[in-house]
Parts: C-alpha cells; structure tokens; sequence
C-alpha cells in the first residue's frame, strides 16, 4: 500500500526523523518553550496549569521559517504538496504544551468535559468550535491538514498524540449528510452538534485508538476530520524540564468547500 492509500484509509501518516525537519525543531524549540513562558501568552493556559494550548504562538513565517532557521521541509511537506495537491502558505504554529500532571480540574471546564478529557483524551475533530454556554458546534475553521512536528524528548506515556484510526471516513460521510443540498456558504451556519456527538460515539465503538508516542523531529500528519485527542501524562512519564512539546500547522482552505471535497 502506498503512503497516499495509508492516509486516506487510516486517516494519518507518521514519518520518519529526517535532517530537514530534525533541524527544524531543534531551531523552533527554543522559540516555543519562550513563548510558553511569556506572560502576554499565559491565557493559553488550561487544565489547571497543566496544558499550554498556545494558538499561534511560535513566531513562525508562511514557509514555517522562523528568525534565523531553516524553512518547514521535508518528506511530510512534500507529500503534502505532491500527493495531497495542496500548497497553502502557513500560519503561526500552534505550541501545545503538555507538563506532569495532566490534565487537572480547572474552572474552565465542566466535571464532564474533565471526564471526558481523562477518559477519552477530550478526543474531537479540529475546527469545529464549542461555542456557547451549551457549546453547540459549528465548522469555524476549514483546515486543509494538520501536522504535527514534535520539539521535545519524552517518554511514551507523556501525553502523546492519541488518533483513531479510519475515524476520518465516519465523519467525513456525517458532515457530507449534515451539509447535502446546502450551498458552502451556509455551512458556517449549520449546527452540527448532535450529529458530530453520534458519530463520534460510532468513531468510539468501532475505530481502533492508537497512542502516538514521538522524539525530536518526528511528524505526524493527519486529516482534517480526524478524531484524535491528548492522552493524560501517564504516572512514571517523564520528559524535559519545559514539558511536552509539539507544534502544530493547521493551514485553513481559502474555499470553505474544499473542506469537504478534496482528499
């Protein structure tokens, strides 16, 4: 099977440490660990201190240059570009920050949604916004692919990357019956809720949860209706002094329908 068959039926690919990108993160490392210390970015905090989100936090140009360093290259880049046809230029990364500990209890969310987190990594699809005292979604941002590059050494069990594998098929065909007969520009619109939450719990019944442990320069790649989540930082996990990091490029699709139409 060749890596675009792997990725449309599994829904992620992960690729090998290679130099472009190992030099990458080892240049982007220090920039995340000071954007996660820096006070103008403390309300990215959540879960008690315990999960930096980080939206937008690493200084990072349209190639994924950041002051100094190499651009964003490689094989998961080329495969993108040349396999997915896509070529968008790319926002500021994302820094997800994981410490010891969590996740923890926190004012922010629900004892539910903390069970949800424990239990089931808080496992969702991006884009969707929980907007609202009673957190309806809505698709608010058509990303086109998401990537993971991870910047620090850790064990296995602290916080990796969990993904549900083949999940991108089951909520692909749920957004295409929530959104048939409506032009594009209505789907900001449309409430998906109650749908996302059936075909998700269909996603929790049938699809295989798989942990994505990960060192310096590994990638992982994964599309845009997959179910994935954060698994909590396990008891012996250990990792570097500034936590677990991953930087994550999210790139949004100029035409919102593409969101559902392109691979």
């Amino acid at each position: 099977m060749g890596l675009l068959d792997s990725f449309l039926a599994d829904g992620f690919l992960r690729f090998a440490v290679e130099e472009p990108l190992l030099a990458w993160a080892r240049h982007a490392r220090g920039f995340a660990a000071a954007a996660a210390r820096d006070p103008a970015q403390a309300h990215w905090l959540r879960c008690g201190g315990t999960w930096f989100v980080g939206v937008d936090a690493l200084p990072n140009d349209a190639a994924g240059r950041l002051p100094g360093g190499p651009p964003l290259a490689g094989a998961a880049m080329d495969f993108v570009r040349d396999e997915l046809g896509v070529s968008l230029p790319l926002h500021r990364a994302q820094v997800s920050v994981c410490y010891r500990g969590y996740p923890q209890p926190s004012a922010e969310e629900s004892a539910a949604a903390y069970r949800f987190r424990r239990n089931r990594d808080a496992a969702h699809v991006d884009g969707l916004l929980a907007e609202g005292p009673e957190k309806r979604r809505h698709l608010r941002e058509p990303h086109a692919y998401i990537l993971g590059v991870t910047l620090t050494e850790q064990s296995g069990d602290a916080a990796p990357l969990t993904v549900w594998k083949g999940s991108h098929r089951i909520m692909t065909a749920m957004f295409a019956t929530a959104f048939a007969g409506r032009p594009p520009g209505t789907w900001r619109g449309i409430d998906v809720t109650d749908a996302y939450r059936e075909a998700r719990r269909q996603v929790f019944a049938v699809c295989e949860r798989v942990a994505l442990p990960s060192s310096p320069g590994d990638a992982v790649l994964a599309h845009r209706h997959l179910v994935h989540g954060v698994a909590p930082w396990g008891e012996a996990a250990t990792g570097a002094p500034e936590g677990r990091m991953i930087a994550y490029f999210r790139p949004e699709f100029p035409a919102i329908a593409d969101w559902l139409d392109r691979l």
